[in-house]
């Protein structure tokens, strides 16, 4: 594992864990449920404001993270422990729970920014990771390895139909509940490097 993860690129390495963390499979069957009544015009709208807000909300947490850790006083090992603790929790309740639960819409426009656009998209998980990205690997490649996640839950969403058809919802599911076993493990490893770093 070691040498798999030595012989990837930088941007490799930022990229998959930030995939793990926005999760767009397991995301996509609660913007399938949410739209999948709504007129063309209507599911346009709410992608074009899920992505926007996402956008802006990551990219605002991406530039202004380090500044936030200098005003608070916290260290980088700090963000890693607690950060760690976040991603467990959030991997853990993903993976027990059946099903997550699919909210009512009332006003479809605004359903777009909230839940899609946040917590689903730019969730806490997303956000975490981000700043630990940054830190490991710079501004300029996890930026990159965000614009590209964002892309392809953009075309995630943007082809939903034809891949809940495809893989059905609870095949959706399935594969949602490995991709919140990564990100269990991911947290473990940014628990285990925080605390080593508290030892040194």
């Amino acid at each position: 594992m070691e040498v798999l993860l030595e012989n990837l690129s930088p941007f490799s390495l930022a990229f998959l864990p930030l995939f793990v963390a926005m999760e767009p499979i397991g995301v996509l069957p609660i913007y399938f449920s949410m739209t999948r009544k709504m007129e063309a015009h209507e599911k346009r709208v709410v992608l074009f404001y899920s992505m926007l807000t996402a956008t802006a909300i990551t990219v605002a947490f991406l530039a202004a993270g380090r500044l936030l850790f200098l005003v608070l006083g916290i260290t980088i090992s700090d963000f890693q422990v607690a950060g760690g603790l976040i991603l467990l929790s959030i991997a853990i309740s993903d993976i027990v729970v059946a099903a997550r639960a699919i909210p009512e819409v009332k006003h479809p426009a605004g359903v777009g920014i909230v839940p899609i656009g946040t917590p689903l998209i730019a969730g806490p998980a997303a956000l975490t990771t981000l700043l630990m990205l940054s830190d490991l690997y710079g501004f300029t490649v996890t930026f990159a390895a965000l614009v590209v996640n964002l892309f392809i839950v953009w075309f995630a969403f943007q082809s939903s139909d034809r891949i809940i058809n495809a893989i059905g919802e609870k095949g959706a599911l399935g594969i949602s509940k490995v991709i919140s076993l990564l990100l269990a493990a991911i947290a473990v490893m940014m628990i285990r490097r925080g605390i080593q770093s508290f030892l040194m």
